[in-house]
């Protein structure tokens, strides 16, 4: 049935349940920190999909599961890392420098030189985006966005690899179990003693923004894309950033990120339309 959907659709809701998960979870920051917010989001979504898909272990040949161990501690490191970010720098900055990490996956996986013209301009909008140039920086805010950006590039390989390996949502019933527990080690301490059984309600509804949701959208669209174009696509991920990060945090935009939003969405656009693969059918079901 999602094959009738248009690849880049799924990635683009996928994007937007992202950012407004991530606008959001600001509202838990005071009581459980973005360490706290991004462990109990995450184990939220491992108990929604372990109720949805559950994993079939016996019989994973070791690369396999690997792979999908590592997703899992990559998903909990870009989660704590980017909550930690947005706590300090506005949500269309970090997102915009969280956008390198695709974007270099993007230019190491293109096909060929012509098509590093969309990865070109998706950076030249991501600079008017957050302008280095201007204003005061947040040193650590900066250092942890990048950290995501690292991430979130190491993600989209593995998501495509583990897509390709394994049926429906069974990769994710494995990785975010795993991420849940990596983000607990710095999640616990925080959280301790704050949470509340209106934490838990909300944690539960954050989960299903992010990542129950657009981690399920991506993984669909990455069985249709190239990790190039995918990585390019994500370039919209900045505009939407700066669209919460207005309607839901009222932090405003000037002429600048407005013109580089436009370039990233022109650049998204040209790379979806010349990064198609053909479906894979998962190997393990």
């Amino acid at each position: 049935m999602t094959q009738r959907v248009p690849a880049w659709s799924l990635a683009v809701a996928a994007m937007l349940s992202v950012q407004i998960g991530a606008a959001l979870s600001v509202s838990l920051f005071d009581t459980v920190g973005a360490g706290g917010t991004a462990w109990l989001r995450l184990t939220a979504g491992a108990v929604i999909f372990l109720l949805i898909s559950r994993p079939q272990v016996r019989g994973l040949r070791w690369p396999d599961l690997r792979a999908a161990l590592a997703l899992g501690v990559t998903t909990g490191l870009i989660t704590t890392s980017f909550l930690a970010a947005i706590e300090r720098i506005p949500l269309g900055t970090a997102v915009a420098i969280e956008f390198l990490g695709p974007l270099g996956v993007a230019v190491l996986r293109s096909r060929s030189r012509a098509l590093l013209v969309w990865p070109a301009l998706a950076l030249t909008g991501v600079l008017l985006l957050t302008q280095p140039w201007q204003g005061t920086v947040d040193p650590l805010g900066i250092a942890l966005a990048a950290i995501a950006a690292v991430g979130w590039g190491t993600y989209i390989v593995l998501t495509q690899h583990i897509g390709d390996r394994f049926a429906g949502l069974q990769g994710l019933s494995i990785t975010i179990p795993v991420a849940a527990v990596t983000a607990a080690f710095i999640g616990v301490p925080q959280a301790m003693g704050n949470i509340t059984w209106q934490v838990v309600v909300t944690a539960f509804g954050l989960a299903l923004l992010l990542p129950v949701i657009p981690f399920s959208l991506e993984m669909l669209a990455l069985r249709r894309l190239t990790t190039a174009a995918f990585g390019t696509l994500m370039a919209l991920e900045p505009a939407f950033g700066l669209l919460m990060g207005l309607l839901l945090l009222s932090q405003i935009p000037d002429v600048g990120q407005v013109i580089g939003v436009a370039l990233v969405v022109v650049a998204g656009i040209g790379a979806e339309r010349s990064g198609h693969r053909d479906p894979v059918m998962p190997l393990l079901e």
